[in-house]
């Protein structure tokens, strides 16, 4: 029988694309309070700390009409802001902005439907 990785060579497809990941997701307040943050890579507090800092400061200093995608050290920054909260995810240089802006108005809905209508007080 063929397997996966059989199937990822048959299509020419590096087995490295298949690896590309998000590597945390914040959701901040317009004031710089974190509300939620998950991280699919382990990271120590302090980087976790220094990074959520930095990205908010970068992130809140961004005039409005400005894009929603940065470069950010070897990643990838894509934000975009929901009422009072920013939604905010880092990929990894190959991945796609426009999904990860898609990933983002998915998790938007998905919360809304599920608090019927999400505001900042759900989500703390």
């Amino acid at each position: 029988g063929r397997t996966g990785s059989g199937c990822r060579a048959r299509l020419g497809r590096p087995a490295a694309a298949a690896a590309a990941m998000m590597r945390f997701m914040l959701l901040f307040s317009r004031q710089g309070k974190l509300r939620l943050q998950k991280w699919y890579l382990a990271t120590s507090e302090k980087d976790k700390k220094k990074t959520v800092r930095e990205l908010m400061q970068v992130v809140l200093a961004r005039k409005p009409k400005m894009c929603s995608f940065l470069e950010w050290r070897d990643l990838k920054v894509v934000y975009k802001r929901y009422a009072s909260l920013y939604f905010c995810c880092a990929v990894e240089g190959q991945d796609n902005e426009l999904i990860t802006l898609e990933l983002i108005h998915r998790y938007v809905e998905l919360l809304d439907k599920y608090f019927g209508s999400v505001c900042e007080l759900d989500i703390i």
